[in-house]
């Protein structure tokens, strides 16, 4: 429970800056606790958890016991992804197994408004996440009441993708989107991030970076993957306030 709290004061003091999410789904998980420990060392904000049903995209990951036992070993705030048909009926569990904020796809649920309610009412951030190919129209009418929104810049299901270059416009277009309404949402951006293009990514206005394969395949050095990753965001940062 302390560390929950921790976890969630931290993320308080966050604001809106630049944060970088190391994605477990590329992660050694026969050393999860280790891993972790190197990403948190190289300042790692968000821990991301991507979570997959085997029918909503075509590969099976991990559930609510794995989550609750990422709690016990971060304070980091879990940002759990859920990649399942159906999301509504699992959103208590994973809220009470640790998860502090919770995607889902709009593609998965028909009634995305009661369940960004929900997910907020029991204390979680809420968020929508949109395929490649899903519009942003797709967000038009809940826009407003999510705390962030998830771009994927890969077709999800598996680490390791390409990043479609396509997708920056689209970040782009949302991120014009939220300041003409004046929408509070981040925008978060999933797949095939690395130093080579994060620049780009946070031009187009992104603000939360998952990145996966970049840190974690890298063993010993994820620490310093995670350095290198914030460097480029911190400076990115500086310019933007010295515009």
């Amino acid at each position: 429970m302390l560390r929950f709290a921790l976890s969630l004061a931290r993320e308080k003091t966050l604001g809106r800056m630049i944060k970088i999410a190391p994605s477990i789904l590329s992660a050694d998980f026969a050393n999860l606790a280790q891993e972790i420990e190197r990403v948190e060392r190289g300042g790692a904000d968000v821990l991301h958890v991507d979570v997959m049903d085997g029918h909503f995209v075509p590969n099976i990951t991990l559930g609510p016991p794995v989550v609750s036992s990422l709690r016990k070993v971060t304070e980091l705030p879990l940002d759990t992804h859920l990649m399942i048909q159906e999301p509504s009926r699992y959103i208590s569990e994973f809220i009470r197994a640790g998860a502090n904020w919770l995607s889902i796809h709009a593609e998965a649920d028909p009634h995305l408004n009661r369940t960004i309610r929900y997910i907020q009412n029991q204390g979680a951030r809420a968020g929508v996440a949109i395929n490649p190919a899903t519009p942003l129209s797709a967000l038009e009418e809940i826009l407003p009441d999510v705390d962030f929104v998830l771009i994927m810049s890969v077709n999800p299901g598996f680490g390791g993708q390409q990043f479609i270059p396509a997708s920056l416009q689209k970040i782009r277009r949302l991120r014009e989107v939220i300041a003409s309404n004046g929408c509070r949402a981040e925008i978060e951006v999933d797949g095939g991030i690395g130093p080579h293009n994060l620049q780009d990514v946070l031009t187009a206005g992104a603000e939360v970076i998952v990145a996966g394969s970049a840190i974690f395949s890298r063993g010993a050095d994820a620490t310093e993957a995670v350095r290198e990753l914030k460097k480029i965001a911190n400076c990115h940062a500086r310019v933007v306030e010295t515009a």
